[in-house]
């Protein structure tokens, strides 16, 4: 018996892993959220969700659309605090806000945001110095900003409104209020081991080493998540339909459940995932109305944000590997032509200009 643990933990990293294992439950929760969402779209009427559409008062979408905004305001010292976290603090604000902003739109919506999400942030951040290992430590940093903001709103939301988690997870509304408690009680740990020391907050080795938050900063860190959160389902409450009424925490409780669960299935806007989690949730809802809902929302949180980071990106990269390049190339003809540089250094110099637009 005591030789069976060891032997299947070692059959276990040979055979399957930790990264099949996850890749088998994504592909998993995008198969089963498909054939969900195509049997609750059975007989949808597109009519009635055109009219649907044109019922949501074009105020409200203004105003969802300002907390779209905010929300993507907020994202913005994810990687900002996680920067100063790690003590690069050379690196502005402006540099933090276009990576968070650029990576999640982009790496959200493609898919795959750990990998689509990171390679986005070393494009931008290694031109200020920053390696792969930094890079790393910033989405860890920002992953555990958005974790800890999630268990917080979820865990009260459950306490206060247990009934919500019930429609999604189907467990009695006493252990969801039990999970909500445990849900604090975790982060109230956390925050306690966290002052215990320094030492304690050292997570890795050698190179590899990164110093959590202390309890303070952690309060922080927890409150850009709430904000963020918070100014997501105020966007999605005002989007819903007048009748039946649904207050805003229940409501915050079936979004937060609803988005972690798309988060969890590394599918491309979480689309499907997050759809069907929100109409299996709200049963209440006529299906059309909720999905009028469901569209304006993506259109705002997920179509814009994406065109304007690919936008973004796109200008940045024909900026600095054609236009920068260019104006550097005209600059030293111009100078060699009146005669202010010698012909072989103004060559060294075209050389050197070159080779740096290609490092980037």
């Amino acid at each position: 018996m005591h030789g069976l643990l060891p032997a299947l933990k070692r059959g276990f990293k040979r055979w399957i892993g930790w990264r099949r294992l996850g890749v088998a439950a994504s592909v998993f929760i995008i198969a089963f959220a498909i054939t969900t969402l195509a049997r609750t779209l059975k007989d949808i009427d597109t009519g009635v969700i055109l009219t649907a559409l044109t019922e949501i008062p074009r105020g409200n979408i203004g105003l969802a659309a300002i907390c779209v905004v905010f929300a993507f305001c907020t994202l913005t010292f994810y990687d900002y605090f996680a920067l100063r976290t790690i003590g690069k603090k050379h690196v502005p604000y402006r540099i933090a806000a276009l990576s968070s902003f650029t990576s999640y739109s982009i790496g959200h919506n493609i898919g795959a945001t750990v990998f689509t999400g990171g390679a986005i942030r070393f494009r931008i951040y290694s031109d200020y110095g920053l390696n792969a290992i930094d890079v790393a430590k910033i989405c860890f940093l920002s992953g555990l900003t958005f974790w800890l903001g999630n268990i917080f709103v979820l865990s009260i939301g459950m306490v206060i409104h247990p009934d919500a988690a019930s429609s999604m997870d189907q467990l009695p509304s006493s252990i969801n209020r039990l999970i909500g408690l445990g849900g604090l009680a975790s982060i109230g740990a956390y925050l306690v081991w966290l002052c215990m020391g320094e030492k304690r907050r050292e997570l890795g080795q050698k190179g590899w080493k990164v110093v959590l938050p202390s309890a303070p900063l952690t309060l922080v860190q927890i409150l850009i998540g709430v904000v963020d959160l918070g100014f997501c389902a105020t966007a999605m409450y005002l989007l819903m339909p007048a009748n039946p009424s649904i207050d805003f925490m229940s409501l915050a409780v079936v979004f937060i459940l609803a988005t972690l669960i798309g988060f969890a299935s590394h599918a491309p806007g979480s689309i499907g995932v997050f759809d069907v989690a929100m109409l299996v949730a709200l049963p209440e809802f006529g299906r059309e109305q909720l999905l009028a809902t469901l569209l304006v929302f993506r259109i705002l949180y997920f179509v814009i944000p994406f065109g304007l980071a690919i936008s973004i990106m796109g200008a940045r990269e024909l900026w600095m590997n054609v236009v920068e390049p260019w104006q550097e190339r005209r600059r030293l003809a111009e100078a060699c032509a009146q005669g202010n540089l010698p012909k072989q250094v103004a060559a060294m110099e075209r050389e050197r200009s070159l080779r740096q637009a290609s490092k980037r």
